[in-house]
């Protein structure tokens, strides 16, 4: 299937369905502990229809596992993640984001673990599964930039380094749930990290001077 290739409502079904299929199988073996075989046996899919949809191989697949399971984990902390310019928006996010993780069969996240993983097997995919990490971070540096302009925060509070601190944190604390099996560490270096948050912010009696 060539990049302007259109495919009918069934073909566009049957791809999802492979991707989604795939998608439980790669969590839970890793990008290289699952072969195309695998996903074929997973699937039902034969190989010829396997590269109609994925022509690129298991790379093309892995972009697609990586776009599936962005927006599985940005879809689960909306309507928050579009909206963090207040500290209520924030802590909603907190409490969606541990609720999310809660809930699922394996803890950890997948666009981190399949970064982590393609670093050292395919660098460049690696660079590609990692702008997914990159846009996720970005709705938080984008709620912090606009309590900046909102006069929420201290006037030399840098939005770029509060969203990497925080991002930090959340990553560390899934690695640390993963590693547990448990939500406390993630919901730990989530408030620890709001708590942190707050130190940057504007004074009541400073925003009623300016």
């Amino acid at each position: 299937m060539s990049s302007g290739s259109v495919l009918t409502p069934k073909g566009a079904a049957t791809r999802a369905r492979i991707v989604e299929a795939a998608a439980d199988l790669v969590l839970a073996r890793g990008v290289r502990g699952t072969t195309l075989n695998d996903i074929r046996a997973g699937t039902g899919t034969s190989k010829s229809q396997l590269f109609h949809y994925f022509p690129g191989g298991k790379s093309d697949l892995v972009r697609a596992l990586a776009d599936l399971q962005t927006e599985r984990v940005l879809d689960a902390q909306r309507p928050f993640l579009d909206a963090l310019d207040t500290w209520e928006a924030w802590d909603a996010w907190r409490n969606a984001v541990v609720a999310y993780y809660s809930s699922q069969p394996l803890w950890g996240c997948p666009i981190g673990a399949m970064t982590s993983e393609l670093i050292g097997s395919d660098p460049l995919l690696a660079v590609v599964v990692a702008e997914h990490m990159d846009r996720w971070r970005g709705y938080l540096q984008a709620g912090l930039t606009r309590m900046l302009a909102a006069g929420q925060l201290r006037a030399d509070a840098d939005p770029e380094t509060l969203a990497l601190a925080t991002f930090a944190s959340l990553q560390g604390g899934l690695l640390l749930a993963q590693s547990m099996q448990s939500a406390k560490p993630l919901a730990a270096a989530l408030d620890a990290t709001l708590i942190a948050l707050r130190s940057a912010a504007q004074s009541t009696s400073a925003r009623a001077d300016s």
